[in-house]
């Protein structure tokens, strides 16, 4: 249940996914001067050191942001971030979830992060422990049991590595316990689509669940090594902000030329 550690995957496609929506949607938040809060149930370590043996086994950050990052804009708050890391940490460095929002968000702005797994919560803290209260906690009940945060207004992201198998079946229900309790917040989930089709009925279910201000995006990729089960990437996210379709396309376009053409 714990053996999973993101730096073998670390900016892999599905993490370019996440991150450049990620950053779009956590600077569009903070164009009002209001503070808000940032929590994240699975976050993994943080930073990552793309040259580091785990993740040069499997080659999937060339893949990832090693082929996309110059696809994006200069002032695109994805590649912004991504590259105030290397600035900081050296041209191997690549920023998790956790470290693109501390570098987006403001001294005002709270910041709370969970990870389970020893390893990878020493390494959080180590990135991020002066930034952010980091828990060692499962993420689902760090989700619950700080919801409504303070500031009310913020974003929450879920990111699981779905190793166990029930995730599918708990998240709609556990989301939407978190809208109930935190209406105004804005809730992300990342989902892996796997060959297999696996997330669809948790798909199903979420838009069966009546919450407001619903997107999901989806994007396709070749499996970034032979056998590899994943092709593709989703978000869904709750509250979406003002202008997240539009974005959520112009990511997408970005993805299109990933895929061979039929």
């Amino acid at each position: 249940m714990l053996s999973y550690q993101h730096l073998y995957h670390a900016g892999n496609p599905a993490d370019v996914h996440k991150h450049a929506l990620l950053a779009w949607m956590l600077a569009r938040l903070t164009e009002k001067p209001k503070p808000l809060s940032y929590v994240e149930t699975h976050a993994g370590r943080g930073l990552y050191d793309l040259s580091a043996p785990e993740a040069l086994k499997t080659g999937e950050a060339a893949a990832g942001v090693g082929r996309m990052l110059a696809r994006f804009a200069p002032d695109h708050p994805y590649r912004q971030a991504v590259e105030q890391v290397r600035a900081e940490h050296g041209a191997t460095a690549y920023p998790g979830s956790p470290l693109i929002a501390a570098t987006l968000l403001r001294q005002e702005d709270r910041v709370t992060l969970a990870d389970l797994h020893p390893q990878e919560h020493g390494a959080l803290h180590a990135a991020l422990g002066g930034r952010a209260q980091v828990r060692q906690m499962d993420g689902f009940e760090l989700a619950l049991s700080v919801c409504p945060p303070t500031p009310r207004r913020g974003l929450m992201l879920i990111d699981p590595s779905y190793e166990v198998k029930a995730d599918y079946e708990t998240i709609p229900k556990v989301i939407a316990q978190l809208h109930r309790a935190w209406n105004v917040g804005v809730i992300v989930l990342w989902y892996p689509i796997l060959t297999d089709g696996r997330h669809r009925r948790m798909v199903e279910a979420l838009e069966g669940a009546g919450m407001a201000k619903m997107l999901r995006h989806e994007v396709g990729f070749p499996p970034v090594r032979p056998g590899h089960g994943m092709v593709g990437s989703g978000l869904y996210v709750v509250n979406a902000p003002f202008g997240l379709e539009e974005e959520a396309a112009r990511v997408g376009a970005l993805f299109a030329g990933l895929l061979p053409s039929s």
